[in-house]
């Protein structure tokens, strides 16, 4: 039994689910601190006021507190704004650079059937030896 247990907690989901959660969790915390110690008092010297947890109004003896609303509201904002410009911005820069393909050839086309390059003028595919209907007319060397 110990065999197994061991077995499943060294299967490669385990391991990487627990390395994401790890480095989530990580991640959030400096997040969380770009979010308290940098945005939000820049938007505290730009308003004036850093919380707005006390903000309140009261309407026949009910008092509605906003200012943690408020609070929540902006902090989510900022969090999404650190994460879009930190991480999301980046990764699919990154990734369009990786997936970047080469520019076709010209002379060149893909056969119907088996995909593979075949000259554009190609009447029959040298690969799975299909017959294709040529982009280019054959000129009179190719007729021959």
């Amino acid at each position: 039994m110990f065999r197994d247990f061991r077995q499943f907690l060294l299967r490669g989901n385990v391991v990487d689910l627990a390395v994401g959660v790890v480095m989530g969790t990580a991640f959030g915390q400096i997040v969380t601190k770009l979010v308290a110690d940098l945005l939000t008092p820049l938007i505290a010297a730009t308003v004036g006021k850093p919380d707005f947890g006390a903000l309140s109004f009261t309407i026949h003896n009910a008092q509605f507190r906003y200012g943690d609303f408020l609070n929540a509201v902006i902090t989510f904002v900022l969090v999404a704004v650190a994460v879009f410009f930190l991480i999301v911005k980046p990764v699919n820069y990154v990734s369009t650079l990786a997936i970047r393909q080469d520019s076709p050839n010209p002379a060149t086309r893909k056969c119907p059937y088996c995909l593979s390059e075949v000259p554009k003028a190609a009447t029959r595919c040298a690969f799975c030896t299909s017959e294709i209907d040529p982009e280019e007319p054959p000129t009179s060397e190719q007729a021959a």
